[in-house]
């Protein structure tokens, strides 16, 4: 997903529509065999405007984080462009990856926000470079294809309580997430956050990874930290909406 993600293990099931104020009403559990969110288009807006998630088109995040390769540089960028997937329109974002500038992975991730707030992740398209030349498209999908069915990466009303999944696509893409807390501070390069969203992420793809990542209002993904099977963080350190500059 978006940036980076991780883990997983046995997890009662749950209610999408509980956990998210989603789209459907029907019963959609975080089980692999069980998970098959409903999405009726009607459901859904032309835009994301989440508190925790906005994707006005034009804002831009960068990130930075060092790793035993180098510096890595995060560019996020919300497109004016958008695209259609189950009848939804979703809003484009584009996610470059670069490590002492040079490219490591370019990914356009497609996101639409429901009636009530939800904001779901429908897919994405990511490259794989190495000097220059792409060598894996692995991690790509699209809901509705091939099996793979869109999840929720930011609930309208955030919450302690269950995991719940943030895309399925079988054995390529099981990105998860819980919240943790509502008023964690964070401070970073590009400002002190006092009370942000701090929530554990994972997938079953890969067992004993675990990050943390920190969800500012008005503004988005200000952290990511590894707290389990890595190290490292990756933080903020600049964020424009339309050219401008936006203080914390």
């Amino acid at each position: 997903m978006c940036l980076s993600a991780m883990l997983a293990a046995t997890l009662a099931a749950m209610l999408v529509t509980g956990c998210s104020g989603g789209a459907s009403s029907s019963s959609a559990e975080t089980s692999s065999d069980r998970y098959a969110p409903r999405i009726r288009a009607a459901d859904f807006g032309t835009t994301v405007d989440n508190p925790y998630f906005p994707l006005v088109p034009g804002s831009r995040w960068v990130y930075e984080g060092k790793t035993e390769l180098g510096v890595e540089r995060i560019v996020v960028e919300a497109a004016h462009e958008t695209k259609t997937i189950l009848g939804v329109t979703c809003v484009v974002v584009r996610d470059t990856v670069s490590v002492d500038g040079e490219i490591q992975e370019d990914t356009f991730d497609w996101y639409g926000q429901d009636h009530r707030g939800a904001v779901w992740y429908f897919g994405e398209d990511t490259k794989e470079y190495e000097r220059g030349m792409v060598v894996s498209t692995t991690g790509s999908w699209e809901a509705g294809v091939d099996g793979a069915r869109p999840g929720i990466v930011m609930p309208a009303h955030p919450k302690r309580g269950p995991p719940y999944r943030q895309e399925y696509y079988a054995g390529e893409a099981e990105d998860m997430a819980q919240v943790l807390r509502l008023r964690a501070p964070v401070s970073v390069p590009a400002g002190s956050f006092p009370n942000t969203l701090e929530t554990k992420e994972f997938t079953p793809l890969q067992p004993g990874v675990v990050e943390h990542k920190y969800y500012a209002r008005g503004v988005g993904l200000v952290l990511e930290v590894a707290v389990r099977g890595g190290s490292g963080r990756v933080e903020l350190v600049e964020h424009t909406v339309n050219g401008a500059h936006k203080a914390p």
